[in-house]
């Protein structure tokens, strides 16, 4: 299987072939190291230049330094291994007592933190306004969406601005399915540093659960591979992230989260999502109300910045370089002020399908259920039922009632089919009956 190379249409952050051009200070760089060679129990150069993502000829220079400082030294033999046959190093005392006063500061240890400005300088080369997309990668993007078309000549210019949108309309019409497709339609890979240090503070970016890595050649290889990057190892290459938030999301989601404990930062959801997609789905479900998690976002989608804080209160500025995508069921004059809506740059009704879309979707589901169709049961359907909901079709509708067949025909041990009967006890439970419940 042929391994993915790094995208050729983003320039990747440059490896630095110095420590001095990492831009981190010596103390920095010597604390993350000891830490690293404490917590992990770390001996061998290759160990550890993989774990902090130096080169092997930075970290020797590193231990060099230390063993200057009396804080590391040499084991005396050489480690055979399967690798190669390395000198090993541990720490000493003074190095061990050092290596617990700085934890004692700050947990963090692993990878060497970037700069916060040279982040800044990735995220334009990389930046999400740069991406352009097709009609055709849309549409490939949204799979078996029967969209309307005057739907995608909404999206498509939205998604190429990389600016902020808002879909809403009635429940069950696939908003939540068109902002992965927006998603999956970007499809290149951008740089993700493991964390990025501000006023000595590191604060953690990458996160496994929200960044998807993709595999290179040199991260397989040996040290003396690792010598050779083609970009800087600090940084992870990955899919463009999207982090999806509903019901749950709080306004204190939105700031530096800080460990009292660890004595660590994790970076923000908006932070994480950098050249990437942002999804608040389920707008108006917040324990927030809609109009302070828009508050909250005024800057940043207005200046392409953001502004965080640190425990100590300083605030600092950030980098914002992500397709914010609100959706929600509500009207959006009842939950937002103009100046809000003003702010969001699209604004896009995902309205239910027409009789005919309703069909081809309803065809489709029953296909990939492998449920025949039925010509009584569709006639009793559009006839008799939707007559009585005014005929308002959504799009969770075939999958609702299909689905409910199926169950049926589970329990009373029948084949797949369809009928005006089955029809009629599906519909039963895709609504509940408005009357009073005597207590």
């Amino acid at each position: 299987m042929n391994e993915l190379s790094p995208d050729a249409r983003i320039a990747p952050p440059p490896p630095p072939t110095t420590l001095e051009e990492t831009g981190l200070p010596a103390t920095l760089m010597r604390d993350i190291l000891l830490k690293t060679m404490y917590r992990m129990s770390l001996t061998l150069v290759s160990d550890i230049s993989r774990i902090v993502c130096l080169s092997f000829a930075q970290v020797q220079q590193l231990i060099d330094d230390c063993r200057g400082e009396q804080l590391l030294e040499a084991m005396g033999t050489l480690q055979a291994n399967a690798r190669s046959t390395e000198m090993g190093f541990q720490l000493t005392d003074a190095g061990r007592k050092r290596a617990q006063q700085a934890l004692a500061i700050s947990e963090y240890y692993g990878a060497m933190p970037v700069p916060l400005e040279s982040y800044g300088e990735q995220v334009r080369r990389q930046s999400i306004r740069k991406v352009k997309i097709t009609r055709e990668q849309l549409v490939a993007a949204m799979g078996d969406l029967i969209l309307p078309e005057n739907l995608l000549s909404d999206l498509g210019p939205a998604v190429t601005s990389g600016r902020s949108i808002l879909m809403y309309g009635p429940p069950g019409n696939g908003k939540s399915s068109i902002s992965n497709g927006i998603r999956d339609a970007l499809g290149d890979n951008i740089y993700v540093p493991h964390a990025v240090v501000h006023s000595g503070q590191v604060i953690a970016v990458f996160d496994p659960i929200v960044h998807r890595k993709i595999k290179t050649a040199t991260q397989a290889g040996t040290s003396l591979r690792l010598q050779s990057n083609r970009y800087d190892p600090r940084y992870v290459l990955c899919e463009r992230p999207t982090v999806i938030t509903g019901g749950e999301l709080k306004l204190e989601m939105l700031e530096l989260k800080y460990n009292s404990v660890a004595r660590t930062y994790q970076a923000p959801l908006q932070f994480k999502a950098m050249g990437g997609v942002f999804i608040v789905d389920d707008l108006g479900r917040q324990e927030e109300p809609p109009q302070a998690l828009v508050n909250r976002w005024i800057v940043p989608l207005e200046m392409n910045y953001d502004i965080l804080t640190l425990t100590s209160g300083e605030k600092f500025i950030v980098p914002f370089d992500t397709l914010v995508i609100f959706s929600t069921n509500f009207h959006p004059n009842t939950i937002f002020d103009q100046a809000a809506l003003r702010r969001i740059f699209f604004k896009i009704k995902i309205d239910g399908p027409n009789q005919a879309d309703f069909l081809k979707i309803f065809a489709l589901v029953a296909r990939k259920r492998r449920i025949p169709l039925n010509e009584d049961a569709l006639i009793h359907l559009l006839q008799t039922k939707y007559p009585t909901i005014d005929n308002v079709y959504a799009n969770y509708q075939p999958v609702f009632l299909i689905d409910q067949m199926i169950a049926i025909c589970d329990y009373e041990g029948k084949p797949y089919h369809m009928s005006p009967e089955l029809i009629d006890r599906a519909w039963s439970n895709m609504f509940v009956r408005d009357e009073e419940i005597v207590r």
